[in-house]
């Protein structure tokens, strides 16, 4: 059986068509939705066009591929929004099914669940997943959602490219508050799955198939492209990461610079197996009960 995973996020919708053993494949589409959400408390109209454009793109592959079962999951952006309702309705409308609200608790664990379906390291194994509006935190035995993200960090303090150094102290500083007092335990092995960190090994060029997957991250690599990044113009990003995700993938850096800092961890090894695979699993488990 053939299932079909849609996660729609702060900045990227993503799908996945798999039946367990083997996929169909993997796609990810950055349109921006959740941006000025923490301003306005609205997902923007030029941003809900794009976003059902990609999941009209979404709901052709789903069909082609006969996908039985399909979910769709919205996270921080939709959580926000007061026009989420009316959102939901035309992604109905276009996807065939309606999204699934869920929590930064249950984003977590889906995403624990995805990412460690094929770990291999050390237990315990903590995730750490970055999205446009939020961050998760996860072990066995905890999960925490934090209101900071790649957008939502670039909208409050980082505004302006190339990024003075004041901006980049305050982006920082934010961080640290945010995550400090979590009582996370000691994390031996941290796993980073989302965007930002997939996009990690390709901005330091590292440009083999499926690049990211099992790259290691350490802080002083961060560190380094925190740096240059906050010299570059958003054009000039552009031409190192997704031309969509360019504006705000240096906040997503410091994000996961202070994660892993409040993680106590050296090092994240990263993931492409997140929340999607989480969703997917379900929806086969589902289907053989």
């Amino acid at each position: 059986m053939r299932v079909a995973a849609v996660d729609i996020g702060t900045n990227s919708m993503r799908l996945l068509i798999t039946d367990g053993v083997e996929e169909v494949g993997r796609w990810e589409r950055v349109t921006g939705l959740g941006r000025g959400v923490d301003r306005t408390g609205r997902l923007a109209d030029d941003a809900i066009e794009r976003t059902l454009a990609a999941l009209a793109e979404y709901r052709e592959l789903v069909d082609g591929a006969g996908a039985e079962r399909v979910r769709a999951i919205a996270t921080s952006a939709s959580r926000d929004a007061v026009n989420r309702e009316d959102f939901f309705d035309a992604v109905e409308e276009v996807l065939g099914v309606r999204p699934d609200l869920i929590t930064g608790e249950e984003e977590a664990r889906l995403a624990f669940a995805g990412a460690t379906s094929d770990w291999e390291g050390p237990p315990p194994a903590m995730v750490v997943d970055i999205g446009g509006g939020s961050t998760e935190f996860v072990t066995r035995d905890l999960a925490v959602s934090v209101d900071i993200g790649s957008v939502r960090l670039t909208e409050r303090v980082i505004p302006t490219r190339p990024a003075p150094s004041s901006e980049i102290i305050a982006a920082r500083q934010l961080v640290g508050e945010m995550f400090s007092g979590l009582g996370l335990p000691q994390a031996h092995a941290v796993i980073g799955v989302g965007g930002t960190w997939t996009e990690i090994p390709k901005l330091r060029g590292v440009t083999h198939e499926q690049y990211s997957h099992g790259e290691s991250v350490d802080p002083g690599m961060l560190d380094d492209l925190i740096a240059r990044l906050a010299r570059l113009t958003v054009e000039e990003t552009a031409e190192m990461t997704v031309p969509m995700r360019a504006p705000v993938i240096l906040a997503g850096l410091i994000v996961a610079e202070g994660a892993l800092r409040a993680a106590g961890a050296s090092n994240a090894v990263v993931s492409i197996r997140d929340s999607l695979d989480g969703v997917a699993a379900g929806l086969l488990s589902d289907g053989l009960a």
